[in-house]
C-alpha cells in the first residue's frame, strides 16, 4: 500500500500537472490586460473561456484556423495581440494550428513541463492560456511545434 500511495505522489509532483506549478502560473505574472472573470465571460464564448481562462483544450480538427495557410497574423482572440505569422505555420497533422515560432515578446511560456505534455504557453499581454509548446517541430527551422488552440486566436488576413 505504501509503494503506491508513494508511486502516486510522485506522478503528481513531476507530470505537468502537478499541484502546485498550476498555482503559481496564473498569480506570478501581471498582464497589461487584466479583467475580471465576470468581464472575460461577457467577452468570451464559453469555449474560448474554457480555454483562454481555466486552460482547457479545444478538441482535436475541430478548429478551421488549422488549415488556413492564408497570408496574415494570428491574434489573440482575448486581447488582439499579435502572436504567430502565417509564414511561421505549418501542418503538424495534430489537429491543432502548429508554428515553429511565436513573434518576440508576444508569448510566456510556464516552467515545468515535459516532452510528453509540453510546456504551456500563455498571452504575454492578458494571459490567456494559448496550448503548448513541443520539441518535435521543423528541424530545419526552430524544431519546436507551438500547438495553439484555434479557439485561442483570431486570424487577420493580410491586406493586399
Amino acid at each position: 500500500m505504501k509503494s503506491i500511495l508513494l508511486l502516486c505522489l510522485s506522478f503528481s509532483l513531476f507530470t505537468c500537472q502537478g499541484f502546485s506549478q498550476k498555482k503559481e502560473s496564473k498569480t506570478a505574472t501581471t498582464y497589461k490586460v487584466s479583467k475580471t472573470e465576470a468581464e472575460w465571460k461577457a467577452e468570451l464564448t464559453d469555449l474560448q473561456y474554457k480555454v483562454l481562462r481555466q486552460e482547457g483544450t479545444e478538441r482535436a480538427f475541430s478548429s478551421p484556423l488549422d488549415k488556413n495557410y492564408e497570408p496574415g497574423t494570428y491574434v489573440c482572440a482575448a486581447c488582439d495581440t499579435p502572436l504567430f505569422k502565417s509564414e511561421d505555420k505549418f501542418d503538424s497533422g495534430t489537429g491543432w494550428p502548429s508554428f515553429d515560432r511565436f513573434i518576440e515578446g508576444s508569448v510566456l511560456a510556464s516552467p515545468g513541463g515535459s516532452a510528453m505534455y509540453g510546456i504551456e504557453e500563455h498571452c504575454a499581454t492578458c494571459g490567456g492560456h494559448l496550448g503548448h509548446v513541443f520539441i518535435d517541430g521543423p528541424r530545419k527551422t526552430t524544431g519546436k511545434r507551438h500547438c495553439i488552440n484555434g479557439v485561442a486566436l483570431k486570424f487577420i488576413p493580410e491586406s493586399n
